[in-house]
């Protein structure tokens, strides 16, 4: 917690991530026409233990993505891809089918960085160069997202918060 000039205290619901995607993205369109990317990213947290063994440990975390982002993102956001991601966490809660209370925390990605392209490979097709010796292809760049320009359908939690 932080305090302002004011002594009062200020909240602040960031995390940044770098990790691997578990799977290929799922892309989805809500009745609302919303189109909404779901993904999941492993994160390795490694330590050496009191006999000096080296351990790990992998966490998960569901990413969403929301808007016209989540579409154009969607093809590049495969298994594997390394990532780095901004966004804030938040909790969705229901009731399902049985009746139980169910609860998903979830990471809604407002910033996102591909990490470099471990296989080497490009992201489009190479065309052969004809009668050019030792040219190297034009690096293509990666989307980079900024959440400054799109909301959530559910408007601002922030604002709900009972306390």
């Amino acid at each position: 917690m932080f305090y302002n000039f004011y002594n009062k205290a200020i909240f602040y619901n960031k995390v940044i991530l770098i990790g691997n995607l578990t799977r290929d993205g799922e892309l989805k369109t809500l009745p609302s026409g919303q189109s909404i990317l779901s993904l999941s990213l492993a994160t390795n947290r490694t330590w050496v233990d009191k006999n000096g063994q080296k351990q790990e440990k992998p966490d998960f975390h569901n990413l969403i993505i929301w808007g016209k982002r989540a579409e154009a993102l969607a093809p590049y956001l495969t298994k594997g891809k390394l990532i780095l991601v901004e966004g804030r966490i938040t909790t969705r809660t229901w009731i399902d089918k049985e009746n139980k209370k169910q609860a998903r925390t979830e990471i809604i990605v407002d910033n996102l960085q591909f990490g470099p392209n471990i296989t080497g490979q490009s992201l489009r097709e190479e065309q052969p160069t004809r009668g050019v010796a030792n040219e190297a292809p034009a690096e293509e760049a990666l989307p980079t997202i900024d959440a400054e320009d799109e909301e959530s359908p559910f408007g601002d939690e922030d604002d709900e918060i009972p306390f």
